[in-house]
């Protein structure tokens, strides 16, 4: 033994069962088309910079209302630790999904596909003349899309990392632990 601890068979079906249910409430929650309140559209927006704002304005509606309850519960759990990046970190961990412009139902699929497909695929199709392999292959690169147009936004450093980080393993992360275990949890709950 490595002297790591490896999670037990029940514990693995515990957490792919809390993925599941995870995505299950994303995928109900995206059937509206409805644009978040007003008044959480414009709260979300007083934590983001210009460029963050134009990039918050791109994504869709259900991304956008996803957003600000992972944003609002990281608030909540964090308080004063909860400064402008995090909370922009919170809000557009997502960003780079719009590059793809799959609507609900191909993200179900795509979703689906990629939890069989290696990532390297992704990197292939991202290229493909195809447009359904290309948007499939973008969709799959959210988060290192994301990070790009976050950069090139003027985005803080910790709002790109975790834009780039919130899907890979913890040990990758970059962001401060304690603030990307909370970001993660709020994002999964």
């Amino acid at each position: 033994m490595n002297g790591r601890h490896r999670p037990s068979a029940t514990t693995a079906r515990s957490d792919r069962a809390g993925h599941v249910w995870h995505l299950v409430k994303r995928f109900v929650g995206s059937l509206s088309t409805a644009p978040p309140p007003a008044t959480d559209d414009q709260w979300a927006a007083s934590h983001l910079g210009q460029g963050e704002r134009s990039l918050w304005h791109q994504m869709s509606n259900p991304d956008r209302r996803h957003a600000i309850g992972v944003a609002r519960a990281v608030v909540a759990q964090l308080g004063p630790e909860a400064r402008r990046p995090v909370v922009a970190a919170a809000l557009l961990h997502d960003s780079g999904k719009v590059v793809s412009g799959l609507g609900t139902l191909r993200r179900v699929g795509a979703t689906v596909l990629w939890s069989v497909l290696d990532h390297g695929a992704a990197h292939r199709w991202i290229e493909h003349d195809s447009t359904v392999k290309r948007k499939l292959g973008q969709y799959r690169l959210h988060p290192e899309l994301g990070a790009d147009l976050l950069h090139r936004a003027g985005a803080d450093p910790l709002t790109v990392a975790w834009a780039r980080e919130h899907h890979l393993a913890r040990s990758s992360w970059t962001v401060p632990r304690a603030v990307a275990d909370v970001l993660k949890a709020c994002d999964d709950d």
